[in-house]
């Protein structure tokens, strides 16, 4: 199985993400601040080398990391 490229969270964020919830609503789901919520999408854009979540997104669906 390959090595994913964002952490187990970090994926849980942006699984979120596509589904549709803010920021707010992540933290509150998974219990987390929202600065954290933020930090885990901005670690996944660097990861990615991509400039926005939505093209972080667009690559992770690319590459086969979430699916919709």
């Amino acid at each position: 199985m390959a090595t994913s490229i964002l952490t187990k969270r970090e994926k849980e964020v942006f699984d979120w993400l596509i589904a549709g919830k803010s920021t707010h609503d992540i933290a509150s789901q998974l219990g987390i601040s929202e600065k954290t919520v933020r930090n885990h999408i901005s670690n996944g854009i660097q990861k990615l080398g991509v400039k926005g979540r939505a093209q972080a997104i667009v690559e992770l669906l690319r590459l086969g990391e979430l699916s919709l």
